[in-house]
């Protein structure tokens, strides 16, 4: 019997009861830390971009891209979160005088600078 294509690339076939079920390995993948911007990336990728999701999975590149996604959105999240103080003159003087009101606008800068990183880089 004549080899298939398949097999003439290096694939190779397991027998399941009467059926050949080809082997199909996945490239290895070196696994880098994914953070919280990169989880939220992979889930709106499987529920909205299935084709890239697929295609990233497949090719082993996924983990190395969602790792680099994470890295970006970090990145910008915390460039964001100093530029917002400076503007808005968030500095460690009130933080001493009023606690509570430091920790109101910080927890409202962060929640603008996190919708902007999820603007740009996350569901982009």
């Amino acid at each position: 019997m004549e080899k298939t294509i398949f097999e003439k690339i290096g694939g190779k076939f397991e027998r399941q009861g009467d059926y050949l079920i080809p082997r199909l390995t996945l490239p290895p993948e070196k696994e880098q830390p994914i953070g919280f911007f990169g989880r939220q990336h992979l889930d709106y990728l499987k529920q909205y971009r299935k084709v890239t999701y697929t295609n990233l999975f497949t090719s082993g590149k996924l983990n190395a891209y969602l790792a680099d996604i994470d890295r970006q959105a970090q990145k910008r999240f915390y460039r964001l979160i100093e530029g917002m103080k400076q503007a808005q003159g968030i500095t460690e003087h009130l933080k001493e005088e009023n606690a509570l009101e430091w920790v109101q606008h910080l927890n409202n800068i962060r929640a603008c600078a996190r919708e902007i990183v999820n603007e740009e880089i996350i569901y982009a």
